[in-house]
């Protein structure tokens, strides 16, 4: 392509994003649209289900895909997940994913559309994030015939703990995929407005359980018991060295112990204690580092107090999540496509967080982008944080994330769709 036609492409490429971005959020907060996806989303919020057991929420799903005419396969992919398409069956294929599970806290918002499942509640927004990807669907499947490639819609199970992008992947779904997108609610930053940054902006986290071992007996005659709350003691007291005298204080690193059980009684020493906790890190040799040193300090610290200690990291259940690590091509990508949606001004660079979100196996494999989706409005009441039990969605935010969807995936599309030769990877031949 010659200098002045690749000039021209790309002044026609940022005309195109400008004007597709636009109708895109108008269709999204159209009355049509934007009911539509209240609806949904009160109805799967009254309806929360846990990791890998979402089937009213697939079923509810699938049932607003049918209507729309969009094909999918759910059979076999990670137990509940949807994997739907739209477009031309060819490459290049760009996915956008949603996380579909809930948590199980008792909700204490009253309000007309509250859980009816005691003690499950979407109190991370989930619900949302489905109703969202089901916008941008309706939006996509409108333009069908403008795309030029093919979008893979990703309804995801157990993105809380239980690693449902992990199991996406190992189906085989995804394989000719060359970019994904995802986003998270905000609760704390404005409605219109997105955060994010290139390179990492989740940690990796995992879980630890220990058991201390001694020997119980009267509180009265300590010198006839080995006491394991003790040497739990000086273990966590010692845990919390490995960020404060290991770890370089450029490289954030967490060790937090959150689970402390041992005994029933006033006057009596057990036999064990159990504790447990979580650890983050940014980069895979920290991780794996933090993990090394916290299974050596628990042993050698029991051990100083004549205990035995034996260390479990809980994989199989609560598998590691890697980094989240947004990559740099897309952070572009995506800031060109936000601003020309939102405006210059809401588009902004956040800081790093500790906590971890399971996209990040999706970033293993497959280029991705991550951010966030501001939903607070300064005219109403403060919004609570992720994880509590008094969270809630501003369902005003709804149509910027539907269209955020649409316009990130049909942008990526049509700007690479000379990359890969027309006819390879036609969806319907290897899903």
């Amino acid at each position: 392509m010659g200098f002045f036609n690749l000039i021209n492409f790309f002044m026609i490429f940022n005309f195109f994003s400008l004007s597709l971005s636009a109708n895109y959020l108008d269709e999204a907060k159209s009355p049509d649209v934007f009911d539509w996806m209240v609806k949904i989303r009160r109805k799967i919020h009254e309806n929360p289900e846990l990791g890998y057991e979402e089937f009213k929420t697939s079923e509810l799903i699938r049932t607003e895909l049918g209507k729309l005419g969009i094909p999918y396969r759910h059979d076999q992919v990670a137990v509940t997940a949807v994997i739907a398409f739209i477009g031309t069956g060819n490459s290049p294929l760009v996915a956008l994913r949603a996380d579909m599970d809930a948590l199980p806290m008792q909700e204490m918002v009253e309000w007309e559309h509250k859980s009816k499942v005691p003690g499950k509640m979407h109190a991370c927004g989930h619900d949302a994030h489905v109703t969202m990807l089901l916008g941008a669907a309706k939006i996509l499947k409108e333009h069908e015939k403008e795309l030029q490639g093919t979008v893979v819609l990703v309804f995801q199970p157990a993105e809380e703990g239980g690693g449902g992008a992990k199991k996406i992947l190992e189906a085989g779904v995804l394989e000719n995929v060359t970019a994904i997108f995802g986003l998270h609610v905000a609760p704390n930053v404005p409605i219109g407005e997105v955060v994010s940054r290139s390179g990492p902006i989740m940690a990796g986290s995992g879980f630890f359980e220990a058991k201390i071992t001694g020997k119980g007996g009267h509180a009265a005659i300590p010198q006839s018991s080995i006491d394991p709350i003790l040497a739990a003691s000086n273990v966590i007291v010692s845990l919390q060295h490995l960020v404060s005298r290991e770890a370089d204080p450029l490289d954030s690193q967490v060790v937090t112990v959150a689970k402390f059980q041992g005994g029933n009684a006033f006057n009596v020493i057990p036999d064990s204690v159990t504790i447990g906790g979580t650890f983050r890190a940014f980069s895979k040799e920290s991780f794996k580092q933090l993990k090394q040193r916290i299974e050596e300090v628990i042993t050698g610290q029991a051990a100083v107090q004549r205990c035995n200690a034996v260390v479990n990291f809980l994989n199989d259940e609560k598998p590691f999540y890697p980094p989240t690590v947004n990559n740099d091509d897309l952070h572009q990508h995506f800031r060109n496509v936000a601003e020309n949606l939102l405006g210059i001004s809401k588009v902004n660079i956040m800081q790093p967080m500790m906590g971890a979100e399971d996209f990040s196996f999706y970033q293993e494999l497959i280029p991705g982008y991550f951010f966030m989706l501001g939903m607070e409005n300064p005219s109403h009441e403060r919004l609570n944080s992720l994880h509590s039990p008094f969270f809630k969605i501003n369902e005003d935010a709804l149509p910027y994330g539907a269209a955020l969807h649409a316009s990130l995936a049909s942008s990526y599309l049509l700007k690479y769709q000379q990359d890969v030769p027309e006819g390879e990877g036609k969806y319907h031949d290897e899903l």
